[in-house]
């Protein structure tokens, strides 16, 4: 097995949605703001390649909506997929499964592309993945969540015939915390949670005696790991708290590597336990595995 981690662009988002209730004076040392209070974030997937297997967690915003519309969000240092995939020796026609952790447009953007205002897969030998709780709950959405489920993004994946789904559990915790995770490969697990929208998935890796989750949007940065530290684009903050506090105390204790998405500089950190709580350890790169 291989990893890869994948940049595809910079954007912005606001600072005090990125942090929720935590006070500007505190989360501006960490990621601070420009004169409009949006900070930088990336757009960061991960290639797996296994034996006969590619598989691609999340695929960035894409290129396919207008220019007011990625004006927004203030994209630099845009690399095409394409471009990154061949750097690493392959093309979009090897990439054999897509797996999305959940289909907000920041993760789920680049999966269709539009070819003669028709909408099609970027991949077109992939299989898409998703599941039947979280796929209801993104083609009817909320009013509130609604703006980050396009459905330019994800209609077209069902209409194509290369959409999968792994079956997800409907609790959301166990007794002992976090739900058990769920076989996608035998290197591969899948854990689900339900605080930043229902039934998101965060890919486990068995890599070189190591394990590895992405944090999609658990944690989209190091510097979301204190338990306050929740979005306010999170539909149900409690229970983000609640799978935040489990997932961490267990990642100190066997030593988990978090992968994230969105942090616009660390790629990957361990976390330990201190007089404050759990915090980052050791700042890493898949490189350095």
């Amino acid at each position: 097995m291989k990893l890869y981690a994948i940049n595809h662009s910079y954007f912005k988002l606001d600072g005090g949605a990125m942090y929720g209730v935590v006070p500007k004076s505190l989360w501006n040392k960490l990621n601070p703001a420009d004169e409009n209070n949006l900070c930088n974030w990336a757009l960061r997937s991960l290639l797996i390649q296994d034996d006969d297997k590619l598989i691609l967690i999340d695929t960035g915003m894409g290129f396919k909506q207008d220019e007011k519309f990625f004006g927004h969000y203030g994209m630099s240092e845009t690399i095409e997929l394409d471009t990154e995939l061949q750097r690493l020796g392959f093309t979009r026609n090897d990439i054999t499964d897509v797996f999305h952790t959940h289909l907000h447009f920041d993760h789920c953007g680049g999966s269709i592309e539009r070819v003669n205002n028709q909408l099609v897969p970027y991949f077109p030998n992939a299989t898409y993945w998703s599941n039947p709780i979280h796929w209801d709950w993104a083609i009817h959405p909320n009013d509130r969540e609604k703006a980050s489920f396009l459905k330019e993004n994800i209609l077209p994946i069902q209409e194509s015939g290369q959409l999968k789904m792994i079956d997800a559990p409907t609790n959301e915790f166990t007794p002992d915390g976090l739900l058990e995770k769920v076989s996608f490969t035998n290197k591969i697990s899948i854990r689900f949670v339900n605080g930043h929208t229902k039934s998101m998935m965060l890919p486990q890796i068995n890599y070189n005696g190591k394990s590895i989750v992405y944090m999609a949007d658990l944690l989209p940065s190091a510097s979301h790991i204190p338990l306050p530290y929740i979005m306010g684009y999170d539909m149900f903050p409690l229970t983000t708290l609640k799978e935040k506090k489990s997932f961490l105390q267990e990642a100190a204790e066997q030593g988990y590597i978090l992968f994230f998405e969105h942090d616009p500089s660390i790629e990957c950190c361990t976390v330990h336990q201190t007089e404050k709580g759990i915090r980052m350890h050791q700042v890493l790169r898949l490189a350095d595995l």
